[in-house]
């Protein structure tokens, strides 16, 4: 079995923090929300183990990428809340993150009904867990309207005209000419939303330029991952 590599592990932002402890790593992490390097180092540091998990459980690599995925945003929602002593308090017994990972691995592994190959369209080499998280995050901060039309001109591929009819369908009175506006303030809006140091180590932008829509068609071309069920 091959673990996949992940070019993010290498970049500078990340190896500047392989000298911090995992509770010090964590603890940076829920203290400073608009940063995604944290993040980033934790998945560098553990995705190995946690692959590894899940090609021995899963027989299909499509589907094993996949789950690998959803494991991997399933993690970034619960460490906002996790507390290491509290956790071992509760279980009686010392819990450390890589446990934790482990732990949670296998929850997602034994309760993600995994759709058919045939049905999926994510794949690693498109989008990173860690970025497809934040990507997600900034999806989710802008209006609603704007959110959509990246999602049809992004996922579904629809041209200008295309939109414009959907959404005068809709009551929304716009025109192509209006929604190729709207798609470029969608986009910039969506560049602002990710962390500075997401936008450097994923897409090479140290500072806010002006962002192609090509930029995310990668990124937003797979069906939206299924969360994991409690």
């Amino acid at each position: 079995m091959q673990i996949p590599s992940f070019p993010e592990c290498s970049h500078s932002l990340v190896n500047s923090l392989n000298h911090y402890s995992d509770q010090e790593m964590l603890t940076l992490f829920q203290r400073n929300p608009d940063v995604g390097k944290y993040f980033t180092a934790i998945f560098c540091r553990y995705s190995p183990i946690v692959y590894s998990l899940i090609r021995h459980s899963v027989r299909s690599p499509v589907q094993a990428d996949y789950l690998f995925a959803v494991t991997w945003r399933h993690i970034y929602y619960e460490l906002g809340g996790l507390d290491l002593h509290e956790t071992s308090a509760i279980e009686g017994k010392p819990l450390t993150l890589q446990s934790w990972l482990i732990n949670i691995t296998a929850v997602c592994i034994n309760r993600m009904e995994l759709p058919p190959v045939e049905a999926i369209h994510y794949t690693l080499s498109e989008a990173s867990p860690p970025l497809w998280c934040y990507v997600e995050q900034a999806l989710d901060r802008l209006i609603p309207i704007h959110r959509l039309m990246v999602l049809m001109a992004q996922t579904f591929h629809w041209s200008e005209t295309r939109i414009a009819a959907y959404l005068q369908a809709e009551g929304e009175m716009v025109t192509p000419t209006e929604v190729k506006r709207r798609l470029d303030e969608a986009y910039q809006e969506l560049e602002t939303a990710l962390p500075e140091d997401i936008n450097e180590i994923y897409l090479g932008k140290i500072c806010q330029a002006s962002p192609e829509e090509d930029s995310y068609s990668d990124l937003l071309s797979f069906d939206t991952l299924q969360p994991v069920s409690e």
